[in-house]
C-alpha cells in the first residue's frame, strides 16, 4: 500500500524535522521504488514531488536530489536516493565536483535521475558481482557527496551492504560468513573515500548497513534450555528447518528456524529496554573501531518490522530483529560534533515513528551541532560553521 505508507512516512519525517529545525539536512534511502522497480517508480516521482514543494520544507530553498532509477542498467544500478536540503538561514553552501575537482556553490533545487554515471558532483558504485555470488542482481552499492559550509567541508555516503541470504547459514558460524562479505565491502567503500585522488576531510557513512546480531549467540542464549530438532529434504538431505523446544514445561516450541523464518515464541526480548539486552550480540562494527564511530544506540532494532499498517510496533517473523541502519563516522566527524560550544551537547541517535509502519526499516536520524570553527586549526578560524 505505497500511497498509505507514504503519507505515514512522510508526517513522521515532517514531525522530525520540525522538532529539530536543522539547516542542513541529508535524507539517505535505499531499495527506492522497492523490490518492483516498474511499477513502483511513479510513486517515487510523487514522493520526491512531495517532499520539495511540501509546506513543511518551505523553508529549504536549495535541495539537491540524486536518484539512482536507471534499472535496466544491471550492472550499474543502486537503487539508492540522496536527498539534501538548505535551510534558507545558511549562506556559502558549496558542494565538490568530483571531475573538475573544485567546489561549486549550492543554489536552486535540482533533482538528478537515470544516469548518475555522468553526474560530477558525486561518486557512485556498485559492488562487484563477485562480493555476494549468492545474489544475482544485487543492488546494493554507495554513493558519495562532499560539502562544505563555509570552512568546514565532509563527505556523505549513503550506503547498502549486503543481506542474509539465509537464516541457517547465518546460524551456522560465529561470525556468520554474511558478515565476512559485509565487512570487506565496508572496507572497500572506506578505503575508497580516503584514497589519495583527494584531500581527506570527515565523513559520515550512513544506509542500511544490514549488521545483524551474531545468530549463533542471539539463538544459543534464547534457546539455551532448548532441545533441537532438524528437519532435511527427503530428496537432497539438506538441513530445511530447525525446531528449538523447551527440555521440559510440555517441549513448548521456542523458536523455529527456516531460511527466512525467525519465529521466536516472545517478541517482547527485542522490545523490552530498546533491546538493550541483545546489543552484546551486535558485533560487526568492532572490526572497525579504529576507522568509524558510533554514538549509543538507545532504540530498538529497526528490521524487520510487519509491513501491516496497524501493527506498527511488531517485527515480522523472518529474521532475528537486528539494527540494520545507522549511522557511523569518522574520528574526525565524532570530534566536529562532540566538541560543541560550552560543552552543549545537542545530539539525538534515534528512530522515527516508533509506533506507525513505516515499511520493514524504521528509520534512524542524527541531529547534532557544530560549533563556530569547528574542523579547522584555531589559526585560520574566521568564519562561522555551522552544521545540523
Amino acid at each position: 500500500q505505497p500511497e498509505n505508507l507514504q503519507k505515514n512516512w512522510l508526517r513522521e519525517f515532517y514531525q522530525v524535522v520540525h522538532a529539530h529545525k536543522p539547516h542542513f539536512m541529508a535524507l539517505h534511502c535505499q531499495e527506492f521504488g522497492g523490490k518492483n522497480y516498474e511499477a513502483s517508480m511513479s510513486h517515487v516521482d510523487k514522493f520526491v514531488k512531495e517532499l520539495l514543494s511540501s509546506d513543511a520544507m518551505k523553508d529549504y530553498n536549495r535541495a539537491r536530489v540524486y536518484l539512482d532509477e536507471n534499472y535496466k542498467s544491471q550492472e550499474h544500478f543502486t537503487a539508492l536516493g540522496s536527498f539534501y536540503f538548505l535551510h534558507e538561514s545558511l549562506k556559502n553552501i558549496y558542494q565538490f565536483d568530483f571531475k573538475a575537482k573544485k567546489y561549486k556553490k549550492v543554489t536552486g533545487k535540482e533533482i538528478y535521475s537515470d544516469t548518475l554515471e555522468s553526474t560530477p558532483m558525486l561518486e557512485k558504485e556498485k559492488f562487484p558481482q563477485d562480493y555476494f555470488p549468492e545474489c544475482k542482481w544485487s543492488r546494493k552499492g554507495f554513493i558519495r557527496t562532499r560539502w562544505c559550509i563555509t570552512d568546514c567541508a565532509f563527505d556523505l555516503v549513503n550506503i547498502h551492504l549486503f543481506h542474509d541470504a539465509s537464516n541457517l547459514i547465518a546460524w551456522e558460524t560465529s561470525p556468520s560468513v554474511y558478515s565476512g562479505i559485509r565487512h570487506k565491502a565496508l572496507g572497500y567503500v572506506l578505503d575508497r573515500i580516503i584514497d589519495q585522488r583527494f584531500e581527506k576531510v570527515s565523513y559520515f557513512v550512513f544506509g542500511d548497513f544490514n549488521f545483524r546480531l551474531d545468530a549463533k549467540a542471539v539463538v544459543e542464549t534464547l534457546c539455551a534450555k532448548a532441545t533441537v530438532q532438524t528437519i532435511r529434504a527427503a530428496d537432497t538431505n539438506e538441513v530445511v528447518k530447525l525446531i528449538f523446544r523447551e527440555s521440559d514445561n510440555d517441549r513448548k516450541v521456542m523458536l523455529q528456524l527456516e531460511k527466512k523464518l525467525f519465529d521466536y515464541f516472545n517478541q517482547d526480548v527485542f522490545r523490552d529496554n530498546n533491546g538493550t539486552a541483545l546489543l552484546e550480540f551486535d558485533r560487526e562494527l568492532s572490526v572497525f573501531k579504529d576507522r568509524l564511530y558510533e554514538l549509543d544506540i538507545s532504540f530498538p532494532p529497526s528490521y524487520p518490522y510487519s509491513e501491516d499498517s496497524s501493527q506498527g510496533r511488531q517485527y515480522m517473523n523472518t529474521r532475528c530483529p537486528a539494527w540494520c541502519d545507522r549511522i557511523l563516522m569518522s574520528h574526525s566527524a565524532k570530534e566536529l560534533i562532540l566538541k560543541s560550544e560550552n560543552d552543549e551537547k545537542i545530539v539525538i541517535y534515534d528512530h522515527i515513528g516508533p509506533n506507525v509502519c513505516m515499511g520493514d526499516h524504521k528509520p534512524v536520524f542524527l541531529s547534532f551541532r557544530v560549533a563556530a570553527g569547528a574542523g579547522k586549526p584555531i589559526a585560520s578560524v574566521h568564519k562561522c560553521c555551522v552544521v545540523q
